[in-house]
């Protein structure tokens, strides 16, 4: 335990590691002069283990090795005292060694040795210790003698055999034999116990013998030891009465078993009754784990090989036959010895460096941890100002030389112990070089070079490089020194020859070492060999022109073919090129010329054509070179199941020699019409052996290739089926995965179309649980999927396929791992918490979840965070929810979160996540983050409003990250690049603007606005004072304007440098016709639409910058177009044309209206005129004219108008038109059959019948 300060040491350790800086460790270099000159503490690399059981018959030998500098020397302790091994003879020490050997040549007892021992290795700096090794002499006793009673039971009854075997060191194996050393039969009514007893669950008649012998084997003596025998008989019964299971083994209902973390567990439940029982078991509150399970004896014994804590809990065992059942509970609880969380390693430290060693163990119940130093408790060693024990942790603060030690942790609880030993050595070494002296690097000119220069010391010296011994250090430029004292020269020059100089230097000295760099010219071939077309019995020759540094050997090497040439009186080779004599066939192919120096190479090549017929070079030469022709006249020859010949004749290179054969293929099953490449063969080749599929119908066709392109393919050979096989190929992609958390998904990638060998092709697919040695299920598919149901959550399966078709099957595949789908994790991180808040970072802590609660492949720890609000009054945040995840396996683990907007309000919380799922969240957490420096301002502007006045303009920042207490402008005068004079100004946080006065109006002012909190200044807005209007400035201009005119607009554009929004623009135009100047500002950036414009006008257009009126664009000439192109053809728009047509269909309404009224009440009612008396008072009309008729016919008819002057206008077919009074006879019936009696004056009569002509009831009657 930690004692009363314990609580107090932990707050300390926590707080000291939150404000540790992790100091550098030294990495000692494997230099065997280094390590031989290097002192160190003892570190114990051999030892035997603490427990210890040897074989009686050989000698002892306890192993202690140690490695150290000065070489350790050593010493034992037994039983916890010191063991003088000199004053026993029989005990040696191996030299330059701690490992004893005790002999019993000379007499003695082994089990005279048996004790505790513990080996102590130390030198000048330190101790080191192995574990307590508990050393026990095996042990076989002899079996006691006894008596046995035959055994008489009933036949139906259960029984036991007792074994008993005498204890041995180790426990021996036992089992059962006969008297002909033949095993007895074990079944699920038959079995052997743990304790090593025979249990019967029912005895039948022929269990009856004289030989049931329980034997024990004891492994380190190899001999087995046997029981005097048991005689059973069986009495037989008339009726054998049936009975109810009963347990044998365990006794009651309910028993207790504690097993260690990682230890092998097992729990048996025997049981009798007739019939035999069955045996199941289960786990209260959850299902067994099927993946560490197995069941042995016929389900009587459950095992689980590596027990872990969540084993632990309720088994029952139930036994059941046909008369019932029983049930037995084994309450398992699994404690744990100490285990290793954090193991101490040594630790090389510098003077006046800083390091800790860290010892964090786990068990239950928890274990004690204990430091020792040098082998005694770290408590009774004098006291150290530079070290501090807080816990499981040791802190080293500026150690000094002479502090080295070895530091033991011991923790332990009542199940066992873990001792490490983890040496600090203080190490002060003078700078050395560790490479060879004075290399020469030999470097090509324009390559990158690396110069190296690997050093080492303590504390770690800084290393510089110099050149030729002059001038500062090299780094920066083409020069790169990297952490580990290599520079690196970008591009090497001629001027970086020399000797470069590294040197190491450290308080304790310095050390250098030289490289000579030499630059080199390239080696290259200037004048490379061409392709050549020769004639048989012609001489050629081939050029190969090098230059290369005149201070280094080349050698040429000529190939063809990629083959050594042999030279003879054919072959000749000079300086400077091959020449073949008496060129033949064998000749052609393809020459290369390499050449190489120490340091590079270079090569070229060419092709060789050997031609039947000669030619006349002249023409030859003079026609360009063209593709090939296509192979012609192909043949198949030599079949056989996999391959065939293909021949073809090569059709007219056309003065470009072919260098390749393309053979593609195509056939008929699965994308008939397809060609696809099967293969390439160099140009002089005719005839190839092709290499095919299986269960193919091929057909061939060859393509040529040279300099120019490809021939048009030749025509396709005879077709070729090739015959059937099993598959060669094997499934690709095999995996298994889960969808739903209770199966898996097993896929794969189906076979090429060439790959199925054969008809009918299936997936065989077997998978079974990983680490288990069921058996495996398996399913035939055509698919390329298959579902496995109702499986456990995310356990491992092994996963194996097999292609088959109707030939058999194929290869199968390598087993893969596969895993069932994965669940919502149940738990969530406990204890989330941050630390060490500033404005934009924070550290965040959490105890992690437990990895079984994860249900599936642990992905990440998953924070969610937002930002609340802002600490600053007024300003209002648009929530955000952002995430970010760490991966960490520590128990504990911390990050740090970055990118957090300053003085704001926080909110987290945090889930554990597999692939598909997160987990329920973790506490939420606040925080705040602390003040920071604010964004640059909203926007920064500068006018200039007169000759001698700016004006500046700005908002404040979008983030102010704090309270602001005000704006910093700096500005200077610029002359050209170069600052003449600077000017500070500050300002309220409340202000906005600000006017300069200008002394002069041609100087120019660069300014920089930045905010201000309490902690500093904030991004700063830069910006330059705008030029004077008339000035020039150099680089600006407008360029490039164009007009697009209509009639009365214009869209127009242009080019400008001016930086966006910097500008304002003018557009000029006058009038050509009365030279009348329209102005129009602009602040978009082109093209803009100027409207208003006089159609049919000619225009001149110029743009100029409204700051600067010098910077003007050219002239352009423009004319709007005319009036009515521009204007609107009302006949042609849709609303026009509705509105006439609806108008039209009034019109026709009407119409058809006024012919109904005409039709039924326009003529007179013959009955009416005929009842009414004539009117005695002649009425003459004005026109002299006499009219006979009632008053009632001044009445208005139905359909009259009334003029505008009130009289009444009678109706277009009224009776007066058509006669003069009463004198016109009607029928019987009313109706008119008179004529006119009394003539009209002529104008009237002509204007009746031009009436007539125009009333449409006259025209209907005229038509009748």
């Amino acid at each position: 335990m930690l004692g009363q300060g314990g609580h107090v040491a932990l707050a300390r350790l926590s707080l000291l590691l939150l404000l540790w800086r992790e100091a550098t460790l030294i990495e000692v270099p494997q230099d065997p002069k280094i390590q031989q000159d290097m002192k160190q503490p003892p570190t114990i690399i051999k030892q035997s283990g603490k427990d210890y059981i040897v074989d009686p018959r050989d000698n002892i030998i306890i192993e202690c090795e140690a490695k150290g500098n000065p070489v350790p020397t050593f010493s034992w302790r037994r039983n916890g005292k010191f063991y003088n091994i000199g004053k026993d003879p029989r005990v040696t020490m191996r030299k330059r060694s701690g490992t004893l050997e005790i002999g019993f040549r000379s007499g003695g007892r082994p089990v005279d040795y048996e004790g505790e021992y513990q080996c102590f290795a130390a030198n000048d700096f330190g101790m080191a210790m192995t574990n307590k090794i508990l050393l026990r002499v095996s042990k076989a006793p002899l079996w006691p003698k006894e008596v046995l009673e035959p055994v008489v039971v009933t036949e139906g009854s259960p029984l036991v055999l007792p074994c008993n075997p005498p204890p041995g060191l180790p426990p021996p194996f036992t089992f059962w034999m006969n008297s002909a050393m033949i095993p007895i039969p074990q079944d699920k009514r038959v079995s052997m116990g743990l304790n090593g007893d025979l249990y019967f669950s029912n005895v039948i008649g022929q269990d009856s013998h004289t030989d049931y012998s329980c034997n024990a084997r004891f492994p380190f003596t190899h001999t087995i030891q046997q029981k005097n025998p048991f005689t059973l008989k069986v009495q037989n019964s008339r009726k054998v009465v049936e009975t109810t299971p009963m347990f044998l083994t365990p006794s009651g209902t309910e028993s207790s078993k504690m097993v260690l973390r990682d230890e092998q567990l097992l729990l048996e439940c025997i049981a009798a009754g007739l019939p035999t029982p069955t045996i199941k078991w289960f786990k209260k509150g959850g299902d067994l784990p099927g993946h560490k399970v197995k069941f042995d004896k016929f389900n009587k014994t459950l095992k689980i090989v590596s027990v872990s804590e969540e084993d632990a809990g309720a088994y029952v065992c139930m036994a059941n036959n046909r008369l019932g059942s029983i049930r037995h509970t084994i309450y398992v609880e699994v404690k744990a010895a100490p285990y290793w969380l954090d193991k101490p390693t040594d630790l090389v430290l510098s003077p006046d460096e800083n390091g800790r060693l860290v010892c964090r163990a786990n068990g239950n119940p928890k274990p004690t941890i204990q430091w020792l130093i040098n082998g005694q408790p770290i408590e009774t060693s004098p006291p150290n100002p530079s070290t501090q024990v807080l816990g499981d942790t040791i802190i080293f603060r500026s150690v000094q030389m002479g502090s080295s030690a070895v530091y033991q942790c011991n923790a332990s609880n009542q199940h066992g112990y873990l001792l490490a030993n983890a040496f600090v050595s203080v190490l002060d070494m003078r700078p050395r070089m560790l490479g060879p002296k004075n290399q020469l690097i030999k470097v090509v000119e324009n390559n990158r070079t690396f110069l190296d220069c690997p050093f080492f010391g303590s504390p770690l010296p800084e290393l510089r490089w110099f050149k030729n011994g002059q001038g500062s250090g090299l780094d920066g430029g083409q020069y790169r020194v990297y952490i580990n004292g290599t520079l690196e020269i970008k591009k090497a020059r001629a001027e970086d020859e020399g000797t470069y100089t590294c040197v190491a230097s450290s308080i304790l000295g310095k050390a250098e070492n030289q490289v000579r760099l030499q630059v080199k010219e390239p080696t290259r071939i200037v004048r490379a060999p061409e392709h050549e077309s020769v004639t048989r019995g012609s001489t050629v020759s081939f050029s190969c022109k090098v230059k290369s540094d005149p201070s280094l050997p080349v050698t040429v090497t000529w190939t063809k073919d990629d083959k050594f040439l042999y030279f003879g009186w054919r072959l000749k080779k000079d300086d400077d090129s091959l020449t073949i004599n008496n060129v033949n066939e064998g000749d052609e192919g393809t020459y290369t010329c390499t050449v190489k120096s120490e340091i590079d190479q270079d090569s070229a090549s060419a092709r060789l054509t050997v031609l039947e017929e000669a030619f006349n070079p002249s023409i030859y030469s003079a026609l360009p070179p063209d593709r090939p022709d296509p192979p012609m006249d192909l043949e198949l020859s030599d079949p056989a199941a996999r391959s065939i010949r293909l021949t073809w004749i090569p059709g007219n290179e056309h003065r470009s020699p072919i260098r390749e054969f393309m053979v593609q293929f195509e056939e008929n099953r699965w994308e008939p019409g397809r060609w696809q490449n099967l293969s390439t063969y160099p140009g002089d080749l005719n005839s190839v052996i092709l290499q095919l599929a299986p269960f193919v119908n091929y057909q061939f066709r060859v393509i040529a290739i040279n300099s120019v392109g490809q021939s048009k393919p030749s025509n396709p050979s005879p077709r070729y089926k090739t015959s059937g096989a099993a598959p060669d190929a094997i499934p690709r992609g095999l995996r298994g995965w889960g969808s739903k958390n209770d199966n898996m998904e097993i896929t794969w990638e189906p076979l090429l179309d060439l790959e199925r060998n054969g008809p009918n092709l299936h997936y065989n697919v077997w998978w079974r649980l990983k680490d288990t040695e069921e058996e495996w299920s398996n399913v035939t598919t055509e698919g390329t999927k298959h579902v496995v149901h109702n499986t456990e959550t995310y356990v491992p399966y092994e996963i194996k396929i097999q292609a088959r078709n109707d030939f058999g099957p194929g290869p199968e595949s390598n087993v893969v791992n596969g895993y069932s789908g994965e669940d919502k994790p149940t738990d969530a991180p406990k204890d989330l918490r941050v630390s060490k808040v500033n404005s934009t970072e924070v550290n965040v802590h959490w105890k992690s979840v437990d990895p079984s609660s994860v249900l599936g492949e642990f992905k990440e720890y998953r924070l969610y965070y937002w930002r609340e609000s802002s600490l600053v009054p007024g300003l209002s945040v648009r929530m955000e929810n952002k995430t970010k995840g760490f991966y960490s396996t520590m128990p504990e683990p911390s990050a740090t979160l970055t990118d957090l907007v300053p003085y704001s309000k926080y909110k987290m919380v945090m889930v554990a996540a597999n692939n598909r799922f997160e987990g329920p969240p973790s506490n939420p957490v606040e925080f705040t983050t602390k003040e920071g420096v604010p964004d640059a301002p909203r926007f920064f502007r500068i006018n200039r409003r007169s000759f001698d006045t700016l004006y500046l303009e700005w908002d404040k920042p979008l983030e102010p990250n704090g309270n602001l207490i005000g704006y910093q402008l700096k500005y200077q005068t610029v002359n050209g690049s170069k600052v003449v004079q600077s000017h500070l100004q500050t300002f309220l946080p409340n202000a906005t603007h600000f006017t300069l006065r200008m002394p002069d109006r041609s100087v120019h002012y660069k300014f920089f606005l930045s905010a201000l909190t309490q902690v500093g200044t904030g991004e700063v807005y830069a910006e330059e004072s705008p030029h004077f209007a008339n000035e020039v400035v150099p680089g600006r201009k407008i360029w490039n304007l164009t007009v697009e005119p209509n009639s009365n607009y214009a869209n127009v554009s242009w080019k400008h440098n001016f930086p966006a929004g910097s500008s304002e623009f003018v557009l000029e135009f006058t009038l050509d016709s009365d030279k009348t100047v329209k102005v129009v500002s602009v602040n978009q950036q082109p093209p803009v639409k100027v409207a208003d414009l006089i159609a049919g006008a000619k225009y001149h257009l110029r743009v100029y910058s409204h700051e600067l009126n010098s910077i003007s664009s050219k002239y352009v000439t423009f004319k709007t177009k005319p009036a009515y192109i521009d204007q609107v053809d009302i006949a042609t728009q849709g609303w026009f044309i509705g509105l006439m047509c609806a108008i039209a269909l009034i019109i026709l309404i009407l119409l058809i209206v006024c012919f109904i009224k005409r039709s039924r009440g326009g003529k007179y009612p013959v009955r009416d005129k005929k009842d009414l008396p004539l009117d005695p008072v002649d009425h003459k009309d004005q026109d002299g004219s006499f009219d006979y008729h009632s008053d009632e016919d001044n009445k208005p008819l139905q359909g009259s108008q009334t003029s505008l002057d009130g009289n009444v206008k009678e109706s277009d077919d009224s009776l007066v038109d058509y006669g003069e009074g009463g004198d016109g006879q009607f029928n019987e019936d009313g109706s008119f059959i008179g004529q006119y009696t009394v003539k009209k004056d002529k104008d009237e009569t002509e204007g009746n019948e031009s009436s007539e002509a125009t009333s449409p009831v006259n025209a209907i009657y005229s038509l009748a």
